[in-house]
């Protein structure tokens, strides 16, 4: 209960600061009811975090809930963490900006679970115990493989927290006028906390909560926005067209949008459908069901959550178009501009269609998302490090289990101190857009290793950890000199790389690499571990020794 206090007294400090300094605070007036709700919201789950840390007592606790949870609580979990502030408060905001272009992500965000249905989802269960690294070197060489599984699990939770950070700093900011840079601090501390007392099972009731109550509200919002159109769609997006600055050209691929040509498409839906596949914080809920049939249960719950969400997005983000403008709602531009950017638009339109009140709710819930999203990636970056590479690489798979979660613990503090940083240095970025790039990591890094660890017999180490390597470094690399961090960041005229997503390239080159590295592996381990692929396939298939969530 200290923490808690000292949470609050933080919180207290921040906004007084923020009072003092004055910076944005002049230009919006306070909103009481929101920040009552804010409060209430923040208060409650906080309180299942307290719950959640009596019951967490051992690795398996902390990591994966214990394997306790049914299907139907992990599919709501998952769509609670998948539906994050990058899918709410990016997409509507893409939706509301260019149109097209987060139409497009809206479904290659959903056409990724398809593949994890019927390709992965019993398998991961069958093969894993906390970490995907579990799987993909349940033949192949611990250290090599597990050292890769890490550094691209790190890269992909550190570019997705960069979206929550910026999400959550422009949300506190518009609700309290705090100055962005301590809005970003105080949830960057929020997040320490709830991860290193409640771990998975906090995560996951955090997650279940706000994907219920998320739901909700963006019902009543589309709700709200379509009687206005007498329930029609058409109407709706014809009057966006009239409203929009781009005109008719919000419906389809334009130069003005970030997908101008076939290949940046192409690399947009690889990277989203392959990313999916292949992120940390979503593979880690495979392990927290008791058995195959309960994961499978959960991405068929999950599906039907997420599919129905990003259909209401569509809707929030073109009454946005509609109902944010200079003109009808002058109250929410600052010098001509929507205060707090496109990434808030979601936000404004809420107290268009219910007021203080519900602005407070949806405001709550977004903060709570961001929280909930935060949690299970900082969780999964902690357990490649503590579990990964402390427990497997140096501990050689014998570790202290007390220590490896003190390791875990320090973990989840370095992320949360670098998730801070990168939140402040990519503040005017799209979120659904930065969320594109992990994306763009997680299709090229974790997804060939862990889909031809599974499917292909003729895989060896060498040929995943070159092979994967060559993804991993292509795929961060094309980031950095692409236009989103060349020229956004850095700050230069001309992108190196001229397309803002990777994937189309650096997929190829890990598929290639693995599949070239592996078949001119001639060593005797190479052949001991083609060899092994029978047992796999045989425990993948039936489970035989995956119960409860046990090791190898």
């Amino acid at each position: 209960m200290r923490l808690l206090a000292l949470l609050g007294l933080t919180a207290v400090a921040v906004f007084a600061a923020g009072e003092s300094l004055g910076l944005e605070a002049k230009a919006k007036e306070l909103n009481i009811p929101a920040i009552i709700m804010f409060f209430i919201f923040i208060g409650a789950t906080l309180g299942v975090t307290y719950w959640a840390a009596s019951k967490t007592k051992t690795a398996s606790d902390f990591y994966t809930a214990g394997g306790g949870i049914t299907g139907f609580q992990n599919g709501m979990a998952i769509a609670g963490d998948y539906m994050s502030a990058a899918s709410f408060l990016g997409l509507s905001g893409l939706v509301y900006l260019q149109g097209y272009d987060g139409l497009v992500y809206a479904v290659g965000f959903l056409v990724g679970w398809p593949v994890i249905l019927f390709l992965m989802a019993e398998k991961l269960r069958n093969l894993g115990k906390f970490t995907f690294a579990d799987i993909a070197a349940y033949r192949l060489a611990q250290k090599e493989i597990r050292t890769l599984a890490a550094f691209g699990s790190i890269a992909v939770v550190s570019l997705y927290l960069i979206a929550q950070m910026v999400g959550s700093g422009k949300l506190i900011q518009v609700l309290f006028g705090l100055p962005y840079e301590y809005a970003v601090i105080l949830v960057g501390c929020m997040m320490i906390i709830y991860v290193t007392f409640g771990g998975m099972l906090a995560t996951t009731w955090v997650q279940i909560i706000k994907a219920i109550l998320l739901l909700s509200g963006v019902t009543f919002m589309a709700f709200m926005i379509l009687q206005n159109f007498g329930f029609s769609f058409e109407a709706l997006a014809a009057k966006a067209v009239d409203t929009h600055a781009w005109g008719q050209d919000i419906m389809a691929p334009s130069d003005k949008g970030k997908i101008k040509d076939p290949i940046s498409a192409i690399s947009l839906g690889l990277a989203l459908m392959l990313g999916t596949a292949g992120l940390p914080h979503v593979l880690m809920r495979f392990f927290t069901v008791g058995n195959a049939k309960e994961a499978r249960k959960s991405v068929v719950y999950a599906t039907a959550f997420i599919g129905y969400f990003y259909l209401v997005i569509a809707v929030v983000g073109l009454g946005a178009i509609v109902y944010l403008t200079p003109e009808v709602s002058p109250e929410f531009f600052v010098d001509g501009k929507l205060f707090g950017g496109g990434n808030m638009a979601a936000i404004h339109l809420s107290k268009v269609v219910g007021g203080d009140i519900f602005l407070g709710f949806i405001s709550a819930v977004a903060f709570a998302t961001i929280l909930a999203v935060v949690s299970g990636l900082t969780l999964a970056g902690a357990s490649a490090i503590s579990h990964d590479i402390y427990g497997c690489v140096i501990c050689d798979g014998k570790p202290d289990q007390a220590k490896e979660m003190k390791v875990s613990k320090i973990a989840v503090i370095v992320i949360g101190v670098v998730g801070v940083i990168l939140g402040i240095l990519f503040e005017k970025q799209n979120i659904a857009f930065m969320v594109g790039l992990a994306f763009a990591i997680a299709a090229s890094a974790n997804f060939p290793i862990l889909f031809l660890s599974i499917y292909w017999s003729k895989l060896t180490t060498r040929g995943a950890y070159l092979g994967g390597m060559l993804g991993l470094i292509t795929a961060v690399l094309l980031v950095i000199l692409g236009p989103v961090v060349w020229v956004g960041v850095l700050h230069n005229a001309e992108p190196i790389f001229p397309y803002a997503y990777p994937a189309l390239f650096s997929v190829v080159t890990a598929f290639v690499g693995i599949w070239f590295f592996s078949i001119t592996d001639t060593s005797e381990r190479g052949k001991l571990e083609i060899e092994a692929y029978e047992a796999q396939n045989v425990r993948s298939q039936t489970g035989f020794g995956a119960d409860g969530a046990s090791g190898h």
